[in-house]
């Protein structure tokens, strides 16, 4: 043992907390380091001092005063708590807010016509307006976003209109559904979905 590891052994001696091994290791060691013995010597010295001190009384309503004295216990969040105990699904729902903005700022903004599709050939574009001529066929889905859609020929497969307007006349045929998105969320269920879906066939 060193002096080190000797010096919390004499604390516990002085506690009157020592007992079995460790007090005989204390006591091997004072035995044979001259500067340990000194020292315990001078903490038994305070330790008497303490001791004959004479008691202080404490005035009668001190804890109580000292109580009233301390400020409020502040009230503990419990949000704030567990966002700390859940950080992983707290950085997952500050980046679903995040993307979901940023979703609806391009809502907002986008405004320039955009078609797509697998089949553009007999699609006519003037202005905003994207017109499928009698006796023409688009073959596939058909998506017209920020403009309107006139069909006078068949579209073999499904139509999505966003933020715009789709007008059939009596000649049109269409083979699959008609989707027409002009609130923000519908906007963003669907481009979500379109990404799933990029993403899928990848």
């Amino acid at each position: 043992m060193d002096c080190n590891e000797a010096l919390p052994l004499m604390h516990e001696y002085l506690d009157g907390g020592l007992k079995g091994k460790e007090a005989v290791t204390l006591k091997e060691h004072l035995l044979a380091c001259p500067a340990c013995r000194e020292r315990l010597k001078q903490f038994e010295k305070v330790e008497a001092l303490i001791q004959a001190w004479p008691k202080q009384e404490v005035p009668s309503g001190l804890t109580e005063r000292i109580m009233q004295a301390l400020p409020p216990e502040k009230r503990k969040n419990p949000w704030w708590q567990w966002i700390r105990r859940h950080p992983a699904a707290s950085v997952a729902a500050v980046f679903a807010l995040v993307m979901m903005s940023s979703f609806m700022s391009l809502w907002n903004q986008d405004t320039e016509l955009l078609v797509k599709g697998s089949d553009l050939r007999s699609v006519v574009i003037e202005g905003d307006t994207v017109y499928v001529p009698q006796g023409k066929t688009v073959a596939g889905n058909l998506t017209v976003e920020n403009g309107k859609l006139k069909v006078d020929g068949d579209i073999e497969g499904n139509i999505v209109v966003i933020d715009g307007s789709v007008v059939m006349a009596s000649t049109a045929h269409i083979s699959g559904q008609i989707t027409e998105i002009d609130e923000a969320f519908g906007w963003l269920w669907y481009k979500m979905n379109d990404w799933a879906s990029t993403l899928s066939h990848k």
